[in-house]
């Protein structure tokens, strides 16, 4: 998997491309972590380019929604394919996270 970040004042968008799986799952952590501690809570991950989420890369957005929510911040999740709108809405997790077709929309989301 690569990783990419980049602040859009206040909030991170993170960009994924490859596989979120159990293997990979690290990267991700690690950049929300750092930009918790950088006073970030908020954050939108894109997954235009992400290929594949496996049930560990599912519970790390789960993860990640909650330590943004413990600093009361939030996760946004961007560019979503049909087989990941179908995981989240076959594992009831519609409603944990919320979801946009565009940067713009995230971002407006959050401010």
């Amino acid at each position: 998997m690569k990783l990419s970040h980049e602040q859009f004042d206040q909030i991170t968008v993170v960009r994924l491309a490859g596989e979120l799986t159990a293997d990979d799952t690290e990267p991700l952590r690690r950049v929300v972590n750092d930009r918790l501690a950088d006073q970030t809570r908020d954050f939108v991950i894109d997954l235009a380019e992400t290929d594949f989420v496996d049930s560990r890369g599912i519970e790390t957005l789960l993860w990640a929604q909650e330590q943004a929510g413990e600093r009361l911040g939030q996760v946004r999740l961007l560019n979503l394919d049909d087989n990941l709108r179908t995981i989240l809405r076959v594992t009831r997790l519609t409603n944990t996270f919320e979801t946009h077709d565009s940067l713009d929309s995230a971002l407006a989301s959050l401010r």
